[in-house]
């Protein structure tokens, strides 16, 4: 049968069976590790001592009084956390954990056991570990709690932080408030004076200026008629510019036409009821002239008066327009005069309101910086009566104790319940841990996967842990199976029916070779066919420590030429099988092994024997092994569970091809049937099928030799498995 040409699991991803494996296969580091914690958690837990605990609730409040001082609305402010975290450290900073200290006399209780006192600094530290300060949920309420190995020690000092913290609180507040009171009367003195010096000031400068402060607002009042003076003097010169601009602007467009065209167009330019009724006579007057019929002559008396009519209106209107202009040029010059006139007056106001507010400007400065300092001086004032006041009045207490601390029956640590199941979750945690870490380390072939994976080669065996020699555990062994299928993949294997010399090949010593040989002979030799194992492992011999004969005798006085082949052969207890020792061992094997000599002997067992089975030591680092290989029909590699890296098996398998030898497929040595899932069912069908009664064999094999199976291939007789 063609070897299996094996390709990658299709999921090479870990499942819960492959984790379960690992625990199931690394339980003894598991267990270990588990039981190391826990023992040592438990011993430790017992041997800490007791701590009690015990706590004073209070309640702590901003400063605040009974009553509303005169009329000022009081202010609440809640206890918010900021609040809360600054009291916290108060309570344990050394201004409260000092006086503590001192009245309980803590440094002299706390001495230690060589009599040393240990100082105030350093009992301060010692207490505020065994300190905790924090918030009662969902309230502003601090709960003050004191560990200590005595319960009566940590009520104690509870209550005295608790105590000593509120005599803290009140004292300050009265301190506070008498500085604060010293501050305000220190700074009302200094601001009487800045007042008498700023009304002294304030009076020399209104002398100096001879300014008209009659009290209360009058100086600012003069100044404000003098703007409204000089607004009304601005008005007045604005209105009689605008209509000198008018009236010239009227007069220098008549000037700039001709009488004729002011005869027409004069009405227009300036309206005149007069002017308008003298044009039109003169227009009507030229008509008629311009109109006469020809009877008339020029001096025709009709005639003649109408030309009169004419120039009469002609001269008229000649007047009336030069009347207008004489009249234009009088009241543009009377207009410019009256417009000379407010223009003086305005700039006569400007300079009388400068000159005030130059005289009058640093007046009314002082003046303000006066009333500044009346008004700080009255609210400082005030303020001081309010304190005052404040003092006289009764006021809360900022720090109530709510629930004082008792001393506690139960201690509070250790918890040995809680620190024993700790230890154990954390031990087996730890446990866990270390054997996935040790199984990640471990690059040793772990199951059938590993093997086909990384060396590309089928698995044509699974032998199971403790196996000895078949010879003695007998042919209904179970592990008796686990040969005879791989015998029965061997004969499948075999490319040609005439390769019947094998060796058993491992990259390093103690994989099992040696026993997986010679129990791979024994179950051939069970179903009747002629083997001879020799034991070509010069350096390292076993087999006959395997069968307990001599050694004295063997391949290499063959090959020496002192033995003939029949003198070096020793027959077994069991029908058909035969053994070559190796012999006493020569300086030097390599030479034999590979002598013409050796060669020869395959050939003749070749021929002799049905099936030879070669011992060769280790091929990493031994050339023994190569020689062995490429001689023999067919190499088998056989690798041991969990022993060697991975790539130690895969340069043993390069090894093997290098020399080019027939490597058919792997063996798995060694396996735990039990612990790994992987091969679990290897084992139940081993053990099932191996304790199966002869009455069973008898009946399906139709035969009366109980341990014959029908339904493995004779030697040349191809048949399916």
């Amino acid at each position: 049968m063609d070897a299996v040409n094996n390709q990658d699991s299709p999921d090479s991803k870990l499942h819960f069976l492959d984790y379960w494996r690992i625990i199931r296969l690394r339980k003894l580091v598991i267990l270990t590790i588990f039981f190391l914690v826990a023992i040592t958690v438990t011993v430790v837990t017992f041997n800490i001592p007791k701590t009690y605990e015990s706590f004073a609730k209070i309640s702590v409040d901003r400063d605040t009084t009974d009553l509303s001082p005169l009329d000022r609305q009081q202010v609440s402010y809640g206890a918010d956390q900021t609040f809360l975290n600054t009291e916290f450290d108060k309570i344990q900073s050394s201004y409260i954990l000092y006086p503590v200290i001192t009245n309980l006399n803590l440094s002299a209780r706390w001495k230690q056991d060589s009599g040393y006192v240990p100082s105030l600094e350093m009992t301060y530290q010692m207490l505020k570990k065994q300190l905790n300060v924090k918030q009662t949920r969902n309230t502003s309420l601090i709960e003050i709690h004191v560990y200590s190995y005595k319960p009566e020690e940590a009520a104690e000092i509870a209550n005295k932080i608790a105590e000593v913290y509120k005599a803290s609180r009140k004292s300050t507040r009265a301190l506070t408030r008498k500085l604060a009171l010293e501050k305000l009367t220190e700074d009302l003195a200094l601001k009487e004076a800045q007042v008498r010096e700023t009304q002294s000031n304030l009076n020399h400068i209104r002398i100096e200026a001879k300014v008209p402060d009659l009290g209360g607002d009058s100086v600012n009042q003069t100044v404000l008629l003098n703007v409204e003076t000089l607004r009304d003097y601005e008005k007045t010169r604005s209105g009689i510019a605008s209509d000198y601009e008018k009236w010239k602007s009227t007069l220098n467009e008549i000037k700039s036409k001709s009488m004729e065209d002011l005869m027409h167009s004069m009405a227009t330019i300036f309206p005149d009821s007069e002017l308008t009724t003298l044009a039109e006579t003169y227009t009507m007057a030229t008509h008629k002239v311009l109109a006469n019929p020809g009877d008339y002559g020029i001096n025709h008396p009709e005639m003649v008066k109408m030309i009169k009519v004419r120039e009469q209106a002609l001269d008229d209107l000649q007047k009336k327009i030069k009347g207008i202009i004489g009249g234009l040029e009088s009241q543009v010059a009377s207009l410019s005069n009256r417009l000379d006139t407010a223009t003086r007056q305005v700039a006569s106001q400007v300079e009388q309101n400068n000159r005030l507010a130059q005289e009058w400007g640093q007046y009314n400065e002082v003046k303000r910086e006066l009333e500044e300092h009346q008004r700080i001086r009255m609210a400082l004032a005030m303020k001081i009566n309010l304190e005052q006041i404040e003092n006289i009045l009764p006021t809360d207490s900022t720090v109530t104790v709510i629930e004082s601390a008792v001393a506690q029956l139960f201690p509070v640590s250790p918890k040995k319940v809680l620190n024993i199941a700790l230890g154990c979750i954390v031990g087996l945690c730890i446990g866990i841990g270390a054997a996935f870490f040790i199984e990640y380390m471990d690059t040793s072939i772990k199951t059938i996967d590993d093997v086909e994976r990384a060396l590309q080669s089928p698995v044509i065996g699974v032998i199971p842990q403790n196996v000895g020699s078949l010879l003695e555990e007998g042919p209904d062994s179970p592990h008796a199976e686990a040969y005879r299928v791989l015998r029965t993949n061997i004969l499948f294997s075999r490319k040609n029916e005439g390769f019947n010399t094998m060796t058993v090949i491992s990259g390093g010593p103690g994989e099992g070779k040696s026993t997986t040989l010679f129990n791979l002979a024994t179950v051939f030799a069970q179903n009747g066919v002629r083997v001879l194992v020799v034991d070509s492992d010069l350096r390292r011999p076993s087999i006959h420590k395997i069968l307990k004969i001599s050694n004295d005798v063997g391949l290499t006085n063959y090959l020496l030429k002192n033995k003939q082949l029949e003198e070096v052969i020793q027959t077994t207890s069991m029908t058909g099988l035969d053994v070559m020792p190796s012999g006493k061992l020569p300086s030097s094997s390599m030479g034999i092994l590979s002598s013409t000599k050796m060669k020869e002997l395959i050939s003749e067992l070749k021929k002799r024997y049905d099936f030879v089975f070669f011992d060769s030591p280790p091929i990493i680092g031994v050339s023994d092994a190569s020689i062995l290989a490429s001689e023999v029909d067919m190499v088998i590699q056989v690798i041991q569970y969990r022993r060697y890296p991975q790539q130690m098996t895969i340069r043993t398998k390069q090894m093997i091809q290098k020399i080019g030898a027939n490597l058919i497929g792997l063996v798995l040595n060694n396996i735990s049937m039990s612990s790994d899932d992987n091969y679990y069912y290897y084992g139940g069908y081993y053990a099932t099928y191996g304790k199966q009664d002869d009455k069973t064999d008898v009946k399906r094999n139709g035969s009366s030799k109980p341990n014959e199976k029908a339904d493995e291939p004779r030697v040349g007789i191809k048949s399916k498995y």
